[in-house]
């Protein structure tokens, strides 16, 4: 029973089919069944995208110093078109993400749309002219200025977890910065990506400046983005093994590439935490079946009240129970994993840890109870050392390791023993402590005592294989711009 509209594309100002009519199936994570169509996009329609951007960058002024308010205006006015969307939003979320209800209006719609106000909120902070003051050289003194400018055609290739979060952290900011942009989303959630070109028609955006192209292939649309030199920038959130070959493709053209790829991040619990229990039980790695790049994966907890956090969280997950996997009751905050595919990519991650010798203190088994969907029940590992894959791998999905550590310097290490550095935590009644441990954890964010480390007015990004460059805040916006000096001569040194 087909639930979700036709996801259309869009190019030129125009929503329209694939070159053909080509169409391919969106499955629901929650049934396994079609749940929609999505147009099937061939080559020509990408060419045809990657031509409307160009044109519309080079030959208007939608970039210009001039026309910097009014394109603020028009994504103010795109903004209000999507809270006007915000129930169909969330049904997009659940049916082609495979939200759960109680995820959202959190992380899925809610946290997304205010992203978008936040971006709104900091633009007026981006400093488009800086005054470097004046030099003396060849016997004149010179006025130096730097101005900053959009840096064209952007290609934003989004992933499938958080659709309208990634969506809006690359669209909005390029939009802002006075690119225009072909927005690739992933296959398994095109819906998500069709409404940006729907309701950038309705907005009003001049043509060309918002290009939407998806298809049943998930990489041909990219690749073809990343390799066109008319693309001036490839914005990419996916996977590190993604992420390197899109480095290695764009290099040819020498494309400006930001990378948000994996994590594997750690939180780590000290034995003066002021509530051990509580910080040990709110790791439990459940909301969207842990399908967040910066959920915090790695458990890390001090030798010395090691026993204390097996039994506290084996009473956390017991306590959660099966209060999991309906799409009907709205205090569920997980769902399935995305697909067939991801589903027995993360059961062969359990499996992995039974053999490596791992304890499995909870969960491990695929749900077919739950319904025809991709249910992986909420899984916890005890016993593990940092060298094992189920401790240096992302898992993408409802699997959390816990770690022994001796002091403090033992858990930076395990900490740092990663490729990755997104994100993490560190919990301590010693704020000070808190600080020395979170400052030398090498990852781009760290909530200490459970601070908001991650939110639409500050940069976000990571160090190591978890990517280049920043989203989100004014350095989100920044990082679709270039800097021009401009410099000229406004006196005469005098002669001594």
């Amino acid at each position: 029973m087909t639930l979700l509209p036709d996801a259309k594309l869009f190019i030129d100002g125009e929503l329209r089919d694939a070159t053909g009519g080509a169409t391919f199936d969106v499955i629901s994570p929650w049934t396994g069944e079609v749940v929609g169509k999505a147009a099937d996009a061939a080559p020509e329609d990408v060419e045809a995208a990657i031509v409307a951007a160009r044109k519309a960058f080079d030959e208007t002024d939608w970039g210009s110093d001039e026309n910097r308010q009014n394109r603020f205006e028009l994504v103010k006015k795109y903004r209000e078109l999507f809270e006007q969307n915000r129930e169909r939003l969330a049904q997009l979320a659940i049916h082609e993400a495979g939200a759960a209800q109680g995820a959202v209006y959190r992380a899925h719609v809610n946290m997304a749309l205010d992203g978008w106000d936040d971006y709104l909120a900091v633009f007026p902070k981006v400093e488009w002219e800086k005054d470097y003051g004046e030099k003396e050289a060849f016997g004149a003194i010179h006025k130096r200025v730097g101005v900053r400018e959009p840096i064209g055609v952007v290609g934003a290739i989004t992933p499938w977890n958080v659709p309208l979060y990634v969506n809006i952290g690359k669209v909005v900011a390029a939009l802002l910065a006075g690119c225009t942009v072909i927005l690739k989303p992933a296959p398994d959630t095109p819906g998500m990506g069709a409404i940006f070109g729907e309701l950038a028609a309705q907005a009003g955006f001049p043509k060309g400046v918002i290009n939407v192209v998806f298809g049943s292939d998930p990489a041909q649309a990219g690749e073809m983005l990343v390799t066109d030199p008319r693309v001036d920038l490839i914005s990419f959130t996916g996977s590190t093994g993604v992420g390197k070959r899109i480095m290695e493709k764009g290099a040819a053209t020498l494309k400006r590439v930001f990378l948000e790829l994996g994590g594997k991040s750690a939180k780590i619990v000290c034995d003066d935490a002021p509530n051990f229990p509580m910080e040990v039980a709110m790791t439990m790695l459940v909301f969207h079946a842990g399908q967040g790049c910066a959920v915090q994966s790695r458990l890390l907890v001090p030798k010395s009240r090691y026993e204390e956090a097996k039994q506290i969280l084996k009473g956390a997950y017991m306590h959660f129970g099966d209060n999991w996997g309906s799409a009907e009751d709205p205090e569920h905050i997980m769902g399935p994993v995305i697909s067939k595919r991801q589903m027995e990519r993360v059961k062969s991650y359990i499996d992995l840890g039974v053999e490596e010798g791992a304890t499995l203190l909870h969960g491990g088994q695929i749900r077919t109870d739950k319904g025809g969907g991709y249910f992986v029940e909420p899984t916890v590992f005890v016993d593990v050392t940092n060298d094992m894959r189920i401790a240096q791998e992302e898992i993408f999905g409802p699997v959390l390791v816990v770690i022994p550590y001796e002091d403090d310097d033992d858990a930076v290490r395990i900490a740092n023993e990663s490729n990755y550095g997104l994100s993490g935590g560190v919990s301590s009644g010693d704020h000070e402590r808190a600080m020395r441990i979170a400052k030398r954890v090498r990852t781009g964010s760290m909530s200490v005592n459970n601070g908001m480390c991650i939110a639409g007015d500050i940069p976000f990004g990571g160090y190591k294989a978890s990517g280049m460059g920043r989203e989100w805040g004014v350095e989100g916006i920044e990082e679709y711009t270039d800097m021009k000096m401009l410099a000229w001569p406004v006196g005469q040194v005098e002669a001594a």
